[in-house]
């Protein structure tokens, strides 16, 4: 987070100190949303969160400059008389947008000075989802509520507001692209005693880790093995075997299939491609060997 300069006599822009629970919730949102951009561009995405910094409204708007910029306002409740500020490059909404319909994602290399309707609505859809997302990757620190407004293309602050610049980094083909989640820092000063402290994730783990588990999980290796018969015969006969005898043995319908120590089912003998196999034909039900364990 960028230190500010002092100024003697300026206003203190971050009041709160360390923002540490802020970053780490920007973070959960952006693992949080990524389904939802992944639905909307129609593509794999890879989301992640940027440091955050606290600075002037004014200066913020500045170093945007012109370009067509989408602001969904988000009311937070409560108290629902202050809200945050979600902040979509016109160039991507519009990108996402023909996506979304099946195009390509071909943007004009110049803009428009205003979006369209379907952009327009678009944006409330984005807006809506947002809203969702922000206050799922909120719960673990406090109950805050989001609700989304018609999307505008100026925020409704003062320059001189300071606002918390959350940063949420979307990676697709080309460059990635950034959505911003502005806090006005008058906002969350009933929040203040809770942004300091600590928050416990219950996230999700993330989709590609998680796949990347399974993947593993499912290359595990277990002996599997079968039991065709297992003959009865009176101690005397055995010690009376001499090479050449023969032990008579009846191989059943069902033979039991085991992994380890489970019974994994049972099946019937048979060849597969030349080579000696088991066709399963039933499954053992692990719960109800459970439950016949606990009884015994």
């Amino acid at each position: 987070m960028p230190v500010e300069a002092a100024v003697l006599g300026a206003q203190k822009l971050n009041p709160f100190g360390d923002l540490n629970t802020l970053q780490h919730l920007t973070a959960r949102l952006a693992r949080g949303t990524r389904p939802m951009w992944e639905k909307l561009l129609r593509r794999e995405v890879r989301c992640f969160s940027e440091p955050l910094s606290v600075e002037r409204f004014a200066d913020y708007r500045a170093a945007r400059g012109d370009l067509l910029t989408a602001w969904l306002p988000l009311s937070m409740t409560p108290p629902g008389t202050t809200h945050a500020w979600c902040m979509i490059d016109g160039r991507f909404l519009m990108e996402m947008l023909d996506l979304f319909f099946g195009g390509t994602g071909a943007v004009p290399l110049m803009l428009p000075t205003e979006f369209s309707p379907s952009a327009e609505a678009m944006a409330a859809r984005v807006a809506t989802l947002m809203a969702g997302a922000l206050g799922t990757a909120w719960e673990p620190l406090t109950r805050v509520g989001f609700v989304a407004g018609k999307p505008e293309q100026n925020a409704d602050l003062d320059g001189e507001d300071a606002v918390i610049v959350t940063r949420i980094g979307i990676d697709t083909p080309g460059k990635p692209v950034f959505v911003d989640v502005l806090y006005p820092v008058q906002a969350l000063k009933t929040h203040g005693a809770t942004l300091t402290g600590k928050v416990l994730d219950k996230a999700e783990p993330d989709p590609a880790w998680r796949n990347a588990l399974t993947r593993v999980t499912m290359g595990v290796r277990f002996p599997v093995r079968s039991v065709l018969a297992e003959p009865v015969v009176r101690l005397s006969m055995l010690m009376d075997l001499k090479p050449g005898d023969v032990i008579p043995i009846t191989i059943a319908p069902d033979v039991p299939v085991m992994v380890g120590r489970d019974r994994l089912g049972c099946g019937t003998v048979g060849t597969s491609n030349g080579r000696a196999a088991i066709r399963l034909t039933s499954l053992a039900n692990p719960d109800a060997e459970f439950d016949e364990g606990l009884n015994a």
